[in-house]
């Protein structure tokens, strides 16, 4: 119970005092309904120029939802594997990718991610004019009554739905508080998000046990390629982040709050000053770990250059300009086998 996460983390603490870091174990909590907008921006900064994670209050999506949400994911991955197989989209990155299909830490690892996942992205038809497989528009595959027998189909597809939908508007509101926090108009970013590229991925991980010596993690260390990513997990720990003082520290789960993290976008945009914390998951042979992250990122084609706020002739831009899309299809084609991008 809760009683014992505490004690659990004291002894953490308490060690990590022994050792002489001065690294608190936990990440700061940001509410995103705060009455006190100043107090909001002014946590948010904080929490992104020290950090780059934050736990997430406030977001107003029903926990009860939230935990359908992690049951369909499960249900979904203990389908037999020769349907899964069937529910993918190799072109737009979208439906399941098995188990060590990608590696994302590929100089380090000797194998691929220790994990299993479903990426289900906004719906794009075929004879849409906004169909565009070259900038990853296009049909989200489903599991149907022909590829999945016994498995609620459309109870599936519409939590999911859904979910993208209640994601977004976190997620949209998000960045309009982050914008204050970088001293940039409340909807500065607002036009980049109108057509964002967000896409829900879940996550099943094998009890396999992570040996970072032997090269085996769950999850390889990367950071996030976009905006911001909201984390939804189950009561199993796993992820770490790596601080600004080069140590591994663990994040501990905490049920119906979002574990936030920034992506190189933002980094990127801000010249350093906000961070896109490097992180990674290990399991141990206790349980299988499910976690979902929703990622959010900007249109395809925003082009994302230092701000004029956050560069100075003492503090030049630290990255070339780049455009959201191509920094998205760059980091897939790295780390994903499976991945085909349509480059007509």
């Amino acid at each position: 119970g809760p009683k014992f996460a505490t004690k659990f983390s004291d002894k953490i603490n308490l060690g990590a005092r022994k050792q002489a870091r001065p690294m608190s174990n936990v990440i700061p909590t940001v509410r995103l309904d705060d009455a006190d907008r100043d107090r909001a921006v002014k946590s948010l900064k904080d929490a992104c120029i020290h950090h780059g994670f934050f736990y997430l209050d406030g977001h107003g999506i029903d926990t009860e939802f939230l935990s359908q949400v992690m049951l369909q994911s499960k249900k979904f991955f203990d389908l037999p594997l020769s349907n899964k197989l069937l529910i993918k989209d190799v072109v737009l990155n979208r439906g399941y990718t098995a188990f060590e299909e990608e590696t994302l830490d590929p100089n380090v690892q000797t194998k691929g991610d220790t994990k299993e996942g479903f990426y289900v992205g906004k719906h794009v038809a075929e004879d849409s004019p906004e169909y565009n497989p070259a900038k990853l528009k296009g049909p989200q595959p489903w599991p149907s009554p022909e590829t999945c027998s016994d498995f609620d189909c459309t109870l599936f597809k519409g939590t999911m739905e859904r979910y993208f939908q209640e994601a977004s508007h976190v997620a949209f509101r998000l960045v309009q508080l982050l914008a204050l926090s970088i001293g940039v108009d409340e909807h500065y970013f607002d036009e980049a998000f109108e057509d964002p590229m967000a896409v829900i991925r879940l996550l099943h991980y094998s009890k396999e046990q992570s040996i970072p010596d032997d090269g085996v993690y769950a999850c390889g260390a990367h950071s996030d390629y976009g905006m911001i990513t909201l984390l939804l997990t189950d009561q199993n720990p796993g992820l770490q982040i790596y601080t600004k003082n080069g140590e591994w520290i663990n994040v501990p789960p905490r049920p119906d709050l979002f574990v936030v993290n920034l992506g190189d976008m933002l980094e990127r945009w801000t010249n350093g000053l906000f961070r896109s914390t490097k992180h990674r998951v290990l399991t141990s042979t206790d349980s299988e770990r499910y976690s979902i992250p929703f990622f959010y990122e900007p249109a395809f084609d925003t082009e994302v250059a230092c701000l004029d706020v956050c560069c100075s002739d003492d503090n030049p831009a630290k990255w070339k300009p780049t455009t959201s899309g191509k920094h998205l299809l760059d980091k897939y084609k790295q780390t994903h086998s499976d991945f085909e991008p349509d480059d007509d």
